[in-house]
């Protein structure tokens, strides 16, 4: 079974979720008709699954079956826990947006850079600055690094509209770890010109360093937003010792 086939049910099962389709605390079909809805292999259902599983949409019950377990939220929300680009995230939140790309650029790496994002002296990288609008107001403030071997081809009108898709569907690349962290950090003068900040005198910061499936990191990016109008969720599991 090609590997698409689990995305395409994981999306699809999501896209059920979200939009209440399968509400919170529903259980979801059982493993044998989602095998026959969807004309696969049990494994094939059980890794997209796992993939809800991560993402915090879903717990599966030993026994039982699998329970929805997501629930929006009022705010808009970014999953810490999963992968997603800034146009899946506002289109599972049902917000219209805009990206205006204020910095496109080629540059080389020096070892300044490489300490910050991680990448090595002298690779070539695309340095890309956008602004993200939702409902006509400009609330993030995303820096983005990505490595040219890897993303070859990239131009400001694909950094436009959503370099991820690019990545996945023109350049056939798989998009599979995300290492982040967030801090809330003063804001700069650079947020304060591209942002509407209101009273607001610090900003979340996301940064995260991603990889594909071969484990190279390809993307380094920062990405500032407006406290009031975010909440990042997650989803922990207790291990037992």
């Amino acid at each position: 079974m090609p590997r698409i086939k689990f995305n395409e049910i994981y999306k699809d099962l999501k896209a059920k979720i979200e939009t209440m389709e399968y509400e919170y605390q529903q259980m979801l079909p059982s493993e044998n008709t989602m095998v026959d809805i969807y004309h696969c292999s049990r494994n094939t259902v059980r890794r997209a699954i796992g993939m809800l599983a991560d993402d915090g949409y879903v717990q599966s019950l030993h026994g039982k079956g699998v329970r929805v377990i997501y629930q929006p939220v009022a705010t808009n929300s970014f999953l810490m826990g999963g992968i997603e680009s800034f146009q899946e995230s506002a289109r599972r939140n049902h917000r219209e947006t805009i990206t205006k790309v204020v910095q496109f650029d080629e540059i080389t790496c020096d070892e300044r850079l490489s300490r910050r994002t991680g990448f090595q002296p002298g690779d070539e990288l695309y340095y890309v600055r956008r602004v993200r609008y939702l409902d006509g107001k400009p609330l993030i403030l995303d820096t983005n690094f990505f490595l040219k071997s890897l993303v070859p081809g990239l131009t400001e009108t694909i950094a436009e509209t959503s370099i991820y898709e690019y990545i996945e569907n023109e350049l056939e690349m798989l998009i599979v770890t995300s290492r982040r962290t967030m801090t809330v950090e003063h804001v700069t003068p650079a947020d304060e010109s591209y942002l509407e900040l209101g009273d607001y005198n610090c900003l979340a910061v996301v940064t995260g360093q991603t990889f594909n499936d071969d484990g190279i990191m390809f993307e380094y990016t920062h990405s500032r937003h407006r406290p009031d109008y975010f909440s990042f969720q997650t989803t922990a599991t207790r291990k037992k010792n």
